[in-house]
């Protein structure tokens, strides 16, 4: 029986998230974990421009190095979005062995092998004190992306945000 996973909004403010990776995919995630923390270390050895931008402004650390185990000490969240799937497997099981050497559990998504992920990366939408997460568990990516443009669509509309009530499936 294939896993299913509970949605769970999480304060990450205080957490330390590592994103190894520095391209497209690895952006993606810094950007939406922007919207809720400022404790973002990314380590690659190169980044494209726009994580190079953010190093500039002060909004994330950039250790512009190849991945080393020695990156996930005091992380609470490490993300592996490198372009080398043995790469982010290897984050993955350096993470396992930390969590059985401290007893501290590390969540750990990888961004190419969804069985080894303790959670899914959302597609997320942030509107004022609106927060909405879309996953469909890498099943159906192109269907997220409708499902956010029509969530977004009817945001902007102004539909879904009158004092009508909300109850809960």
């Amino acid at each position: 029986m294939e896993k299913s996973y509970f949605p769970m909004f999480v304060d990450i403010s205080d957490m330390q998230i590592l994103v190894a990776g520095g391209g497209r995919i690895a952006l993606r995630r810094v950007r939406t974990l922007l919207k809720f923390t400022e404790q973002i270390r990314v380590v690659a050895p190169l980044v494209c421009k726009e994580i190079e931008e953010l190093v500039k402004m002060g909004a994330v650390i950039w250790s512009e190095a190849r991945y080393d185990r020695k990156y996930l000490k005091g992380m609470d969240v490490v993300l592996a979005a490198t372009d080398i799937h043995a790469v982010n497997q290897k984050i993955v099981e350096d993470c396992r062995e930390i969590e059985k050497e401290s007893g501290k559990r590390i969540l750990v998504n990888t961004a190419d092998d969804k069985t080894r992920c303790d959670f899914y990366f959302p597609s997320v939408i942030k509107e004022e004190e609106i927060v909405i997460g879309i996953n469909s568990g890498g099943k159906n990516p192109g269907r997220v992306k409708q499902v956010r443009k029509k969530m977004e669509d009817l945001l902007h509309s102004g539909i879904c945000c009158t004092s009508q009530s909300v109850r809960e499936e």
